[in-house]
């Protein structure tokens, strides 16, 4: 009898939650709080209430939802409203389900699902990555990605650390490069060399066993910076819609990378206060933890200011730039190269290349065409060094081939 009934939702019925009423109103409320529209709202109210009818019609107790439970849920047919019976419940329907069903977990309605718990990292490994939060400087996405390549290698290394020989590290490195990529390898060389010379310090392992890591070839800065024109920029920088927030959010994104050189985790870093509108100065906390304040252009900073008072949600976090929609959480580097990626493609821009640093190297050669010295553009790119400023000299092809001088041995 419950096979028959589960599958027959009428029209009349179906949006009768029963007992998970109280906890479709709590989190309706929920949603709401969190910023996202009406009908949004009412499109989860829907399908949670569809799953309470649902779960009374086959016989299913709140307590036992599982995810064989939401998938019998999702094969079944009925005639609720916005279900079509012919191919049954969508997989966005199904999603906002899920989404409900992790808001009864949260509440110990229902049992949660145990996530696959990430592999443990070796004590060394962790006390390694301690290390490098403390006196290196670097962010947490680089001491993950050290830690996992130290731990990729361990097993070839052998447990015993003391036994490690200058041999043995030159072999696994170089068994590597049989398996990725030279550019990966090359990391990975760098994450272990950190790692020697921590245990070295620690007398852990043998000292100076990090200078036994080979050095992969790479030929730094042989290519050529990609770049877009002035005008291109400028287009670019027009294609943004000013009628919507996002639109908004974005031209402050794109003004501020193609004006200041700025990286899309700068972008992504920066708070409401690190602008500083008196002095119209901006405090950029780039790599290495180093913080610089550099000047805030005029069209920059009227483009934020206008995404601060029309286009950003209100919501309780510093970040200078949010997600258009709700939850409002804070954008993260691949989206602010993804808005780099819709503009081009908006304004029909053929680029080498669709990431953020596309503006920031469209910058530095901005400012070397227009007569800026490479202390000049290296100071506003914040490079350590000359030579990787250097890099951007190489863009005028025609002066270069100029001062190239004949190869010995040409007639």
């Amino acid at each position: 009898m419950a096979k028959l009934n589960e599958g027959r939702c009428n029209k009349q019925r179906c949006m009768d939650a029963g007992n998970l009423a109280p906890h479709v109103a709590e989190f309706t409320r929920q949603l709401s709080q969190l910023g996202h529209t009406g009908l949004t709202v009412s499109g989860y109210d829907a399908a949670a209430r569809h799953l309470g009818q649902w779960l009374r019609l086959a016989r299913v107790a709140v307590a036992d939802i599982d995810d064989a439970v939401i998938d019998r849920f999702a094969r079944h047919r009925c005639r609720c409203p916005g279900i079509r019976r012919e191919k049954g419940v969508s997989e966005k329907y199904v999603r906002r389900v899920r989404r409900f069903v992790e808001f009864l977990g949260e509440r110990g309605i229902v049992r949660r699902t145990a996530k696959v718990a990430a592999p443990a990292f070796d004590r060394r490994v962790v006390e390694f990555q301690d290390w490098l939060r403390q006196h290196r400087g670097i962010t947490e996405l680089t001491i993950g990605r050290h830690g996992r390549m130290v731990m990729r290698l361990l097993p070839a290394l052998g447990g015993s650390r003391r036994s490690w020989t200058a041999q043995l590290i030159r072999d696994v490195i170089l068994a590597e490069t049989k398996r990725a990529s030279l550019a990966y390898v090359k990391t990975m060389t760098m994450a272990l060399r950190g790692y020697l010379r921590f245990l070295g310090a620690r007398g852990l392992c043998r000292a100076g066993l990090e200078h036994a890591v080979p050095t992969i070839p790479q030929w730094r800065l042989s290519a050529l910076p990609s770049y877009i024109s002035v005008a291109e920029v400028e287009r670019l920088i027009a294609t943004c819609d000013l009628t919507t927030p996002a639109g908004a959010r974005d031209r402050a994104v794109l003004l501020l990378l193609a004006r200041l050189g700025l990286r899309a985790g700068d972008v992504v870093a920066l708070r409401l206060d690190t602008i500083d509108w008196q002095q119209a100065t901006i405090t950029v906390r780039g790599k290495g933890r180093r913080e610089t304040r550099l000047p805030l252009p005029q069209d920059a900073g009227d483009a934020v200011l206008a995404y601060l008072k029309e286009g950003r949600p209100c919501a309780a976090r510093d970040e200078v730039f949010l997600m258009a929609n709700a939850p409002f959480r804070p954008l993260r580097g691949s989206t602010v190269s993804n808005i780099v990626c819709r503009a081009l493609d908006r304004g029909g821009i053929a680029a080498p290349t669709k990431g953020a640093n596309l503006l920031r190297h469209s910058a530095a050669t901005a400012m070397l065409r227009g007569g800026a010295t490479l202390d000049m553009v290296s100071t506003v790119l914040r490079h350590r060094s000359l030579d990787m400023t250097a890099h951007y000299a190489k863009i005028d092809v025609l002066m270069l081939q100029q001062v190239a001088q004949p190869w010995p041995g040409d007639a």
